[in-house]
């Protein structure tokens, strides 16, 4: 299967070579035959490129050295393999350096699979395009388009706001690799993740033999993410209780073992049923095995002892220092898809946020009822709807941890007095700030983007 997708990976590139040389070789209708030879143009084709879970079930991993749940000291921060995570420790003003960030070209490569993909598709005999496949494929290729571009948006372009006409991130709808886009604005950006959605919704099957493959409850998910993005909590709320009214089951974490290296099942092929869609976080030299990079220590303080995941989510590596280790991929790379845990505590402050306080709690000792030693948890209490809340994004950022969504959550929360956190940090003697509502919780787009592409650089 690897030689597949290394195969059609090298047709795809091929093809785009052989779209610009369309733009300037008057007899290029003369090879043309050759062409046909490159495109994937069978729905076997573009079922097996979809699968190809290097290209398309990848999240980009720069900010959660930024987010504050995170520390290391200074002899961990001079080991880190690469000056942009080390820049985005300390949120330069330059993150990159001069080399170029897998955060903004995975993304960008999923869009122009998924374009290559769409279009193929409408080429299709009408029998295969209509076919149950044939509609899957179509809706996956919107679901991974979707969802690529609301991760660009989440670290190039500002929070979301829809009385403001900011910049969005390039909006790429086509497969020609010749066509500029410039950014727009954000609103057009997330109209179109939404359009994507919507298009894919009835395309979309069930239930799915594939964890790497999107479903009409992995959907519903996705969306519930983007809409608390968006802080359309009512949205939010209800795409998470429809993905939960399909799945709803939860880990007992008393059946783990906290004294494993990976003490949760592989998500992959079907091992941790609370995984509704899996993807993985790109790698990087912080968050290697043995990367001195450990949890903030009063994040790790907050856990209870008999609050399980206090073990299951850390090991203690030095003295007083704690590394993640309660990884939902089972495996080396961390886990970035989409679990029941996430859309529990997404309703639980949808819940919240509408004054249901009962509602939100019982969302939320739901949740944490399967994550304490047996025999132990005591439900927690609200005293009001504002207190529930409270709760819930505090446990929201413990249960949370290491898939990357705690930057968009600042990004969100900050806007809110009640919530709003300024984070510091200390690099060899200097002090380093990050304040609620900087220009620096946007990440820059990367030089070449800038140069090449005309595109409208970040303010930093």
């Amino acid at each position: 299967m690897k030689k597949i997708f290394s195969q059609l990976t090298h047709l795809l590139l091929l093809t785009a070579l052989l779209t610009l040389l369309q733009a300037c070789r008057k007899d290029f209708l003369d090879v043309r035959p050759k062409k046909s030879l490159l495109v994937p143009a069978t729905l076997a084709d573009l079922r097996v490129l979809l699968d190809n879970s290097d290209v398309f079930n990848i999240r980009p991993n720069l900010t959660p050295l930024a987010d504050g749940d995170y520390y290391t000291d200074d002899a961990g921060y001079a080991s880190y393999g690469l000056d942009m995570e080390r820049n985005s420790y300390t949120w330069s003003k330059d993150i990159y350096a001069g080399i170029s960030t897998g955060d903004w070209n995975t993304p960008y490569k999923q869009i122009f699979y998924t374009n290559v993909v769409l279009e193929a598709a409408g080429r299709l005999p009408a029998a295969d395009a209509m076919s149950a496949a044939g509609r899957e494929v179509r809706g996956t290729a919107l679901f991974f388009r979707a969802f690529a571009y609301f991760n660009l948006a989440s670290q190039f372009a500002l929070p979301y706001d829809p009385a403001t006409a900011a910049p969005g991130v390039p909006l790429r709808l086509h497969a020609d690799v010749t066509e500029k886009a410039g950014r727009g604005t954000l609103a057009a950006t997330y109209a179109q993740v939404l359009a994507d959605l919507s298009a894919a919704r009835p395309l979309l099957p069930v239930a799915s033999s594939y964890k790497t493959r999107p479903t009409v409850a992995a959907l519903q998910a996705l969306q519930a993410r983007i809409a608390l993005a968006m802080e359309d909590y009512p949205a939010a709320g209800n795409y998470a209780d429809s993905a939960l009214t399909a799945n709803h089951t939860l880990l007992d974490y008393n059946t783990l073992n906290p004294a494993a290296a990976r003490p949760f099942p592989r998500a992959l092929p079907n091992g941790n049923d609370e995984v509704t869609f899996y993807s993985g976080l790109l790698p990087y030299t912080f968050d290697g095995p043995s990367a001195p990079t450990y949890a903030d220590r009063q994040l790790y303080d907050s856990y209870s002892n008999n609050d399980l995941r206090k073990k299951l989510f850390f090991k203690e590596m030095t003295p007083g220092n704690f590394k993640f280790k309660g990884n939902y991929a089972g495996s080396v790379t961390l886990f970035g898809g989409l679990a029941n845990d996430e859309l529990f505590l997404t309703r639980a402050e949808c819940r919240a946020r509408a004054g249901d306080r009962d509602g939100a709690m019982t969302d939320l000792n739901t949740l944490l009822s399967a994550r304490w030693l047996a025999g132990t948890f005591v439900p927690y209490i609200a005293v009001d709807a504002e207190d529930a809340l409270k709760q819930v994004l505090m446990e929201r950022r413990k249960e949370l941890i290491g898939r990357n969504l705690r930057w968009n959550d600042l990004r969100r929360l900050n806007k809110d007095p009640r919530f709003r956190v300024t984070l510091t940090r200390t690099v060899n003697g200097k002090a380093y700030t990050l304040e609620p509502g900087s220009p620096r919780y946007v990440y820059p787009i990367p030089d070449e983007e800038v140069k090449l592409g005309g595109v409208q650089q970040n303010e930093r």
